[in-house]
């Protein structure tokens, strides 16, 4: 390949929540009905060039698992509930984005579309390991650096994560 195709394409609306460490964004090749496998591969060789090593689904489903296996790129999904109870799903991610973080691993966290999912997660984890002071400052950083107004799911999955055992202290 060459051109300026070589390196990839940054996949759709990516925003660094820790520079080089976590990365945000929306399911690379696109999220559901415009999917494509075109853009997914271009999207993934632009991950590798930035060095990334994990990726983080949030879809509960094996959507593009298999594609990062192809890549070498380790992956986790986590299938974060709308309706019902997402206590145990947010600490499994928690801990694993915490273990691989601590790992030194540069993760990209992604769900269908950059929505209130993953921006709840976010602003969950940040709140839960200690990187913010409370709920509400989670909220504000999360809202600054994506651009985007947490809606109410993410404001609820933020209040979930509140109830969480908190992250051990560094």
């Amino acid at each position: 390949m060459r051109g300026k195709w070589a390196a990839g394409i940054a996949p759709k609306h990516f925003t660094w929540i820790f520079k080089d460490s976590l990365a945000v964004s929306e399911r690379p090749g696109g999220f559901t009905a415009n999917h494509r496998r075109v853009r997914r591969q271009e999207e993934i060789i632009w991950l590798e060039s930035q060095h990334f090593t994990k990726i983080v689904s949030l879809l509960g489903t094996p959507h593009n698992l298999a594609a990062y296996d192809e890549h070498k790129l380790a992956s986790s999904s986590f299938d974060i509930p709308l309706i019902g109870d997402p206590h145990e799903a947010l600490l499994a991610c928690f801990l694993e984005l915490n273990r691989s973080l601590g790992a030194g691993a540069k993760i990209l966290l992604h769900h269908d579309e950059l929505s209130d999912v993953t921006l709840g997660v976010v602003a969950g984890y940040l709140v839960w390991s200690h990187k913010a002071s409370s709920g509400p400052q989670a909220i504000a950083i999360t809202e600054r650096l994506t651009t985007r107004p947490l809606g109410p799911v993410a404001r609820t999955l933020v209040a979930a994560s509140l109830e969480l055992e908190p992250a051990p202290s560094a």
